[in-house]
């Protein structure tokens, strides 16, 4: 059964069982329970839950928790620390995935990315649907499907209105291998298009080690600014390479996971499947 179920299916199973979890975690709901509402047996609700992160939907839910988010910012204050004052990158994912950025000129900026050719793409990822754009210079844009495909197609062409865009799966495919496929340490390039601001935030931001968690006055103050706690959030707000440039990785101090551009469903998710991961390497 399970090798009839595609990857975006997969997805949307989780997705559609850790919101119940979510919601009905006091209750400590049995898995019958949570595989009908899946809509799946229990033999097959564990074997695709467990074949997906590696552990069980109950304990998989622990990592969800509050209180599990403010364990883990305060255990990250010192490993972040370190990241910055030596500039190491974060892992994008279980292995190494070595991250070099460059930023537009700044008349390009102005223009929208007037002259660029980007080639795009839409691709499967374990976190679902995903929209990939790459310049000969490197990855440019990021952006999980949140409502429909063609929304975010709108929306990814509003971010880069005068760039001369070109749908390709076959250009973009080589990259979605990269970074969800390949089992190798990889070199991935990145163009980004922001402020200089901004640009400084996302660079903080890929030193956030995978499994990590950090919060917007600590990303603030990484860069030299920490009254800039408010500006730094909407810097983050405005990331357009999701999952690699991990803006999933900061949330609010008291614990709560904050909003994310691309569902905050989604964003819990990524949280909890890192920080799964890094405790099974633990």
């Amino acid at each position: 059964m399970l090798k009839n179920v595609s990857t975006e299916q997969r997805y949307q199973l989780i997705e559609k069982s850790i919101n119940y979890l979510l919601a009905h975690y006091a209750e400590q709901p049995r898995l019958t329970e949570i595989a009908r509402h899946a809509g799946l047996s229990d033999f097959y609700f564990q074997r695709l839950f467990v074949d997906w992160v590696g552990i069980s939907p109950k304990r998989f839910v622990q990592f969800l928790t509050r209180e599990h988010m403010k364990v883990l910012l305060d255990r990250g204050y010192s490993t972040m620390d370190a990241a910055y004052q030596v500039g190491l990158s974060g892992s994008g994912r279980s292995h190494e995935l070595f991250v070099n950025t460059q930023a537009i000129t700044p008349a390009q900026y102005k223009k929208l990315g007037k002259n660029l050719n980007i080639y795009y793409g839409f691709h499967t990822s374990p976190f679902g649907d995903y929209l990939l754009a790459i310049t000969d210079k490197g990855i440019c844009h990021i952006s999980f499907v949140e409502h429909s495909k063609e929304v975010t197609e709108r929306l990814f062409k509003e971010e880069w209105l005068l760039a001369n865009l070109q749908h390709s799966q076959a250009k973009t495919v080589s990259s979605h291998h990269q970074l969800f496929l390949s089992d190798s340490a990889q070199e991935l390039k990145l163009l980004l298009r922001g402020t200089q601001f901004q640009i400084q935030i996302w660079q903080a931001l890929l030193k956030i080690p995978f499994g990590a968690i950090s919060n917007y006055e600590k990303v603030a103050t990484a860069i030299g600014n920490s009254s800039a706690t408010r500006a730094a959030a909407s810097a983050i707000a405005k990331n357009k390479i999701a999952y690699l440039i991990p803006c999933h990785r900061v949330i609010q101090k008291g614990g709560e996971s904050g909003d994310f551009r691309w569902g905050k469903s989604r964003k819990k998710i990524l949280l909890a499947y890192e920080s799964a991961l890094t405790d099974a390497k633990n």
